[in-house]
């Protein structure tokens, strides 16, 4: 389902890629933008289709996967609360985009979004930092699958969860626990990090006997000391 609604409303605006531009110059990304709600499992876009909108994560968290050439599901992305989906000037879906959870978000239709960007020097200029921002987080990612630990993988997986806007709204003070809901189930956690579902929760019970962490639910964390988390990620 699909509505319009004004930027003055976004919850995410000023950390969003649209962040940069004035109250002015909103109008004409208002103009073109629409809201989007997605299900759980629900997909927005498909690898290998044309490329129709980008936008902004609202709510919610989302994950890109790739087919493997024996045709098993590869995740090689998350996207969450002022993530940006999609590649403006590509003509064809990179990546298979699904709602990992509920999630709302602000769509932009590409054509017009990419002739909005060529008279906004600072919103395609936020674009590009975007994308550089995007290339080192993925190189970091491989980095850390072929140099940690299972353990330190782990660590800096909740640690990096621990980071997002959602699970901030948590924390007491702002050197108390925090806790939060894992947008991902244990298979995919495995999927994303190399690793296999009972090296996951073998290093999760671990990481919980010693006092790190807690796990009140299948999904629900609460990392009840920081730094020795930090410590053990590397």
């Amino acid at each position: 389902m699909e509505e319009a609604r004004p930027c003055a409303e976004c919850s995410v605006r000023d950390h969003a890629l649209c962040g940069t531009l004035s109250d002015a110059e909103l109008v004409g990304l208002n103009r073109i933008g629409r809201r989007r709600r997605l299900a759980a499992g629900e997909t927005l876009a498909l690898a290998g289709e044309p490329a129709e909108a980008c936008g902004n994560v609202l709510r919610g968290a989302l994950k890109l996967t790739a087919a493997t050439t024996d045709g098993r599901e590869q995740i090689v992305g998350t996207l969450y609360p002022a993530d940006f989906i999609g590649r403006p000037y590509a003509e064809r879906v990179e990546f298979t985009v699904t709602a990992l959870a509920a999630s709302e978000i602000c769509v932009f239709p590409r054509g017009p979004f990419e002739r909005l960007m060529e008279d906004h020097a600072a919103l395609e200029r936020e674009l590009l930092n975007h994308a550089f921002a995007v290339l080192a987080t993925a190189r970091t990612q491989m980095l850390t699958l072929a140099r940690r630990s299972a353990r330190e993988k782990v660590a800096g997986f909740l640690l990096d969860m621990a980071s997002r806007g959602d699970a901030h709204a948590s924390r007491g003070t702002s050197d108390g626990p925090i806790s939060f809901s894992l947008p991902l189930n244990r298979s995919q956690i495995a999927d994303l990090l190399g690793l296999t579902i009972e090296t996951v929760s073998r290093q999760l019970t671990k990481l919980k006997a010693a006092g790190l962490i807690a796990l009140p639910s299948a999904r629900g964390v609460t990392i009840r000391d920081q730094a020795g988390l930090r410590m053990l990620a590397g």
